[in-house]
């Protein structure tokens, strides 16, 4: 049986990585969903394609571009045109830089704080009127645990995560009468190509082979020394989004490997 025939949902950052395995986990449960990322047209309209026919169900593809407000809200306004009002908000979409705070490009910081956190606010307050008027909705945003830790050379993406927390927990309280749900879900490393770009990074920073990079920087932070797979975010994302899960609100949930309970 699937448990969310019917429903819309709109992932941000879902071409790839982490939100393309949301978007499918949600279509397999039934879900109309709307992408939204970059990348090679066709090989998008491929991904769209594939997940709508497998599934039964519409999607659509959005390339919105999320460092604005008014792109934010672009989406969630294209989503109620063409499949209707969302349902489930899931907010994955991610950018990253590293360097120490003193030699931090300032639009770096500025773009950083746009994507991962701005436009988690743009997209909610769009989406959130419909929720409300159907007394029922599911916000989940895509943390990490870098929203409950930090890390050296990570001060702007520490700082928008940690926002993103604190935003979650304060919608939560806001809705908690109504059958609107908000959580944020916090990861610890997973492969993607976002945590590719990081090795890279870190490699330079630390003058290290990449290789030592993931067994001594990255994983060293993550007891069980594995990357989380995304298929383990979508299915936390899917329960989330169950009836099952209806008192979860409000929640900082982690699936890190063990990195926070040091």
């Amino acid at each position: 049986m699937r448990t969310l025939d019917g429903k819309i949902a709109v992932v941000t950052g879902s071409t790839s990585g982490i939100g393309l395995a949301i978007a499918e986990g949600l279509a397999a449960q039934g879900a109309h969903v709307a992408l939204n990322g970059f990348g090679d047209r066709d090989a998008i309209e491929a991904l769209r394609a594939r997940i709508a026919e497998a599934n039964g169900v519409h999607a659509i593809h959005v390339d919105a571009d999320l460092s604005t407000g008014e792109g934010a809200r672009g989406l969630i306004e294209r989503t109620v045109s063409e499949l209707g009002a969302p349902d489930i908000l899931v907010n994955n979409a991610g950018i990253q830089h590293v360097a120490p705070v003193d030699e931090f490009p300032p639009e770096k910081w500025d773009a950083l704080i746009a994507v991962c956190l701005s436009a988690v606010f743009h997209t909610s307050r769009a989406a959130l009127p419909a929720m409300k008027a159907k007394n029922w909705g599911r916000v989940i945003n895509i943390a990490s645990a870098h929203g409950l830790v930090a890390s050296p050379f990570k001060a702007p993406y520490v700082a928008a995560k940690h926002g993103v927390v604190g935003f979650t927990k304060s919608l939560a309280l806001e809705v908690a009468e109504t059958g609107i749900t908000a959580n944020a879900i916090c990861p610890g490393y997973v492969r993607t190509p976002l945590v590719d770009g990081q090795v890279k990074d870190q490699a330079k920073v630390h003058n290290m082979s990449e290789e030592d990079v993931i067994r001594n920087v990255i994983l060293a932070v993550q007891p069980t020394k594995r990357f989380v797979d995304p298929s383990e975010i979508a299915a936390f994302v899917a329960f989330l989004c169950s009836d099952g899960a209806r008192s979860i609100t409000g929640a900082a949930l982690t699936i890190d490997g063990g990195w926070t309970t040091r």
